[in-house]
């Protein structure tokens, strides 16, 4: 075999790099190769067999071998990360159904520190089963989707954002792995490549994939944050394919130019609750580009991050309160509040920005939140007619508050599991609401609430969605932070007993078995 000097220091270079790395990073890089030649599956160190396991072993033989291993000693923190690397590796970012499941394992993580060690396993055995099935669905290891990668010998975060317009997963990600030095470093780059594909799930997926580095340590970010490249790629691809690409990364361009963001630091400036509600007020009744720059405006003018992404988390938490009920609806999905509504996609969107605005540069802080406010304007779908799919007052409304006559902590929970077991959204936003206004203790609460996040299939969204609230939840003043609960019990109540396809179906898959196993 012939070896140029350019190569032979290549494979040094590599071999150098591989032993500071250590083989399993190295070898998700393609840098470490086999005896035999070089290796041509991802894999994950002393993870490797559970991360095989995970992935190979269909959803019905799956539970009790989990379970088993629970039960001798393995940690939930380790089959979550085992999760996560297989669920890269099979979906890469690509697969719909994958994607989702991604996107479930660090909120059903966090669920689980919320509940007693002999439920704790319940939230991730569920997201695993479901893991299961999607991966047998596209053929496992045979078919899946992320390789050894080998990284690009230069590049910007501008050449990610480029790659990704262009459709080029393989590019994209190689440049990743060149300019993702620090796990910021290539969240910012992935960052850049959202903007043209702006949606809840372009958006949502590298938070949840940063999130996740908590878990399986920071070395592994670019495999994670890989995902998110090839799946705005994707979408850049698809949507050239049908004559169209979102206009967002334009209109984005053009505010942070016209209002010189970002700032040099995070603006200092303090939002009141009147500045608040009017804020939040204005995103509901104004086109995308006017959100945007409205919230530019604020940025420009020095209010506190924190603030302006409070107040676009409090427009996203309106549409769901205030989405137009029909009860007399003949199909559940003009009445469905849960899963993929409006509401739920602004709100989880929203979440994901202020998150990634948290730990991002100074331009990605700006870029995401006005992205964030667009966002919930579209959805909101405010025409210059004046039309709109969501009622002038938000739940719950005086008649139904008026109904609710126990005041009692433990009977409000009672009453509130019922009514979300019948499916009533307007008695449980009232019920949950009354709960609120007599100042009981949060956490009983939430523990009801969580309940049915867990037990619930909720168009794959039930986990995220918990998660958002809780978090949303604990960054919202006082004033308006109960707002919060009283959306997550409507969705509960439009969620309860309905499948993915909204049907009535009962309990979401695996979760009835998970209980059974750990006799719970």
């Amino acid at each position: 075999m012939n070896h140029t000097r350019r190569g032979f220091l290549a494979d040094v270079g590599k071999g150098m790099l591989a032993a500071g790395l250590g083989t399993g990073l190295a070898t998700e890089l393609g840098l470490c190769p086999a005896l035999a030649g070089e290796v041509k599956d991802l894999t994950f160190g002393d993870l490797e067999p559970l991360v095989a396991l995970l992935q190979e072993t269909p959803k019905t033989k799956l539970m009790p071998i989990l379970v088993e291993k629970l039960n001798a000693g393995l940690e939930l923190r380790q089959l979550t990360a085992a999760a996560a690397f297989s669920n890269a590796r099979t979906f890469g970012g690509e697969n719909y159904f994958g994607f989702h499941t991604f996107m479930a394992l660090v909120p059903s993580y966090q669920m689980a520190k919320e509940l007693p060690k002999e439920k704790a396993a319940l939230p991730l055995l569920k997201v695993l089963y479901r893991n299961a099935h999607y991966a047998q669905e596209v053929g496992g290891h045979k078919n899946e989707v992320l390789k050894p990668l080998t990284p690009a010998d230069s590049g910007t975060p501008e050449d990610v954002r480029k790659a990704v317009h262009d459709g080029d997963r393989a590019k994209a990600e190689r440049l990743l792995a060149f300019v993702g030095k620090t796990p910021e470093d290539a969240l910012n780059a992935v960052i850049l490549g959202v903007e043209d594909t702006h949606d809840v799930h372009t958006a949502v997926m590298p938070w949840r994939a940063y999130a996740m580095l908590d878990i399986v340590g920071k070395e592994h970010a670019v495999t994670l944050l890989r995902q998110s490249v090839r799946q705005c790629a994707k979408q850049c691809e698809l949507q050239k394919a049908k004559g169209y690409l979102t206009d967002t990364g334009k209109i984005l361009a053009k505010l942070l130019e016209k209002h010189k963001l970002p700032k040099a630091t995070a603006g200092t400036r303090k939002a009141d609750d009147a500045w608040m509600d009017q804020m939040c007020g204005t995103i509901l009744i104004s086109t995308q580009d006017q959100a945007g720059e409205a919230i530019a405006m604020a940025l420009a003018e020095g209010f506190d991050p924190e603030h302006v992404g409070e107040a676009i988390s409090l427009a996203a938490n309106q549409l769901l309160l205030r989405q137009i009920p029909d009860r007399e609806a003949k199909k559940v999905i003009a009445f469905r509040t849960h899963g993929d509504s409006a509401g739920i996609h602004a709100s989880d969107a929203t979440n994901a920005w202020r998150n990634m605005a948290r730990v991002s540069n100074p331009r990605n802080r700006a870029a995401g939140l006005i992205l964030a406010a667009m966002d919930s304007a579209r959805s909101a779908g405010f025409k210059s007619s004046g039309a709109t799919n969501y009622m002038k007052e938000p739940l719950p409304h005086a008649a139904d508050l008026e109904k609710v006559k126990v005041t009692d902590e433990a009977a409000l929970l009672k009453e509130l599991d019922g009514a979300i077991r019948e499916n009533d959204q307007m008695r449980a936003a009232a019920i949950a609401q009354t709960y609120g206004l007599l100042k009981h203790a949060v956490r009983p609460m939430f523990d009801l609430l969580l309940q049915f996040a867990i037990s619930e299939d909720g168009r794959l969204h039930s986990e995220k969605y918990y998660r958002t609230v809780t978090e949303e939840y604990a960054t919202t003043r006082d004033a308006f932070k109960w707002r919060q609960v009283v959306a997550l019990a409507r969705a509960s109540a439009s969620m309860y007993g309905y499948s993915q396809f909204d049907k009535r179906e009962g309990r979401a898959p695996g979760y009835e078995e998970a209980c059974k196993l750990l006799k719970v």
